[in-house]
């Protein structure tokens, strides 16, 4: 599909000349060597990004390499590329991605300028590690400057119901890879609509970079402190000798009426949680960038380098480390955390003042997804039973979930999920026809037959499927609305609490 297919529109620039001489003047030092520092105006397009992919796997044909995961909806083929030595089959796999939404440009020129540093200058880097790479996720939305795929789709709130072609590409190419460590790259909006109710005329989000990491409890304790206090500890030293600000990341939502801020992820549709929970070191990266044009392009591309580089440093110096805390949480026994709530407490936090022109701090109510509250919690079971039901096993597999079946028929006790509280949401959200459910567990001994699906819970990808096959949790997919439910009905998914030995196969 040709380029001319579309109309580039400019991105709109809320950011005043004065904002961004004070406190976010351009980076004057970065190399022009990716695609959209070759021309005056836009970004880089799909055509100029696979000439830079193909020039490099030309150069250094023996450690980089194109591929393609398959089509977006408007007919792009999506390039994934592997950066590797030959000679390291214990190399620490890290994964990145940039480009999931299409408006925020920086992720994917941050991501091409960081191959091109490694390929021409930090070769070292692959002594330890291997890396695939998405440089443009979503190209339909980004070659419109939107954030979202064709089908009007978020693809960061499509990481467990998997409805978009590209998030089903892009979670099978993550999941056949499994990676120990994973960045995606993003852009965030420092003129939120909420931010005008501080000050005389509002504020604006003063940080470059905002880390977006998981507080969710199905995440073991030791991965989450890990990703918390090396790889994001490393990235913020990094960008603190380049006098870049950054914190964890925040937005804004309304609660009753008041703004509120939201910290850190819970959630598993989207990537940072949905990647932690595959026992990954997990980070969603947000750059200051939405909205504001071409603003301080060349210093949004270099934060996300660096923060790039960073991740790629601490990986590759710590290979062991981080074998042994992904195995210590491969082995974590533990409960089921179906649901939990975010604290709320008081605190403050640093801001421009638009009609000042100068930093301030303001007083806000935090949500905090780091410090988060258990409220249903269940015993882990030893494994789960599906009735047949091909679309739920498809998107178990996709998500890198091994899901075995019977090979004959077989009397189980099992558990089975019960609804006896149900709520259709009468808005779709995200194209999906939401339910809220409450249920009993109740004990049975029920046949099922050759063939029904069976899926362990002592494999690596454990800690998501809890998100998806437990009802209540708020990504489920009965909660997507996947599984369609009503009141006083029983759900094909039973729980089995005894170890015992099935006749199966793969």
């Amino acid at each position: 599909m040709l380029l001319s297919s579309f109309l580039i529109c400019a991105q709109p620039n809320m950011q005043s000349k004065k904002i961004t001489e004070k406190f976010f003047k351009d980076y004057e030092d970065l190399e022009l060597i990716t695609p959209a520092f070759k021309k005056k105006k836009g970004y880089t397009n799909y055509e100029e990004l696979i000439s830079f992919l193909e020039s490099y796997q030309e150069k250094y044909s023996d450690i980089f390499s194109v591929s393609y995961l398959g089509n977006s909806q408007k007919g792009y083929n999506i390039p994934v590329v592997t950066i590797k030595k030959t000679n390291n089959p214990d190399a620490i796999k890290v994964w990145l991605q940039g480009g999931l939404h299409g408006n925020e440009s920086a992720s994917t020129e941050g991501v091409l300028y960081l191959i091109a540093q490694i390929l021409d200058k930090r070769q070292y880097l692959l002594e330890n590690i291997e890396i695939k790479v998405v440089p443009m996720a979503n190209i339909d939305g980004y070659l419109k400057l939107s954030r979202y795929a064709a089908n009007g789709l978020d693809l960061n709130r499509d990481q467990t119901k998997l409805i978009a072609p590209e998030s089903i590409l892009l979670k099978n190419a993550f999941s056949q890879f499994s990676p120990e460590v994973a960045v995606d790259f993003h852009e965030y909006t420092p003129f939120r609509r909420d931010f005008s109710s501080f000050g005389r005329v509002g504020v604006s989000s003063f940080y470059d970079v905002m880390f977006l990491y998981t507080g969710n409890l199905n995440v073991p304790q030791n991965l989450r402190d890990y990703t918390e206090d090396v790889f994001v500890k490393n990235a913020g030293l990094t960008l603190d000798n380049y006098n870049f600000s950054h914190h964890p990341y925040v937005s804004t939502t309304k609660i009753k009426g008041k703004i509120h801020f939201n910290k850190g992820s819970i959630n598993a549709r989207s990537s940072a949680t949905s990647f932690a929970l595959t026992n990954t070191i997990s980070t969603l990266v947000e750059v200051r960038g939405v909205r504001i044009g071409r603003s301080s392009f060349k210093r949004r591309t270099f934060v996300t380098y660096l923060v790039g580089l960073s991740y790629l440093e601490t990986a590759n110096a710590n290979p062991q480390e981080i074998r042994r805390q992904i195995t210590q949480a491969n082995e974590t026994e533990k409960q089921i955390f179906v649901t939990s709530i975010r604290k709320v407490y008081p605190d403050s936090l640093q801001v421009i003042d638009l009609d000042q022109n100068e930093l301030v701090k303001i007083g806000v109510t935090f949500r905090d997804a780091l410090k988060p509250i258990p409220q249903i919690v269940r015993e882990k079971p030893f494994a789960y039973v599906i009735q047949r039901n091909n679309e739920i096993i498809e998107k178990l597999e996709v998500l890198g979930i091994e899901v075995s079946s019977l090979k004959a028929s077989e009397i189980i006790d099992v558990e089975s999920f019960l609804i006896i509280d149900y709520y259709s949401v009468p808005k779709k959200y995200e194209k999906a026809s939401l339910q809220r459910v409450s249920i009993d567990l109740v004990n049975k001994k029920m046949t099922f037959e050759k063939g029904t699906s069976i899926i362990y819970t002592n494999q690596k990808n454990a800690n998501l499927l809890y998100e998806v096959l437990e009802p209540e949790a708020p990504n489920s997919f009965v909660s997507w609305g996947i599984i369609k439910t009503g009141q006083n009905q029983e759900l094909p998914i039973y729980r089995i609490q005894n170890n015992l030995n099935f006749n199966h196969e793969k």
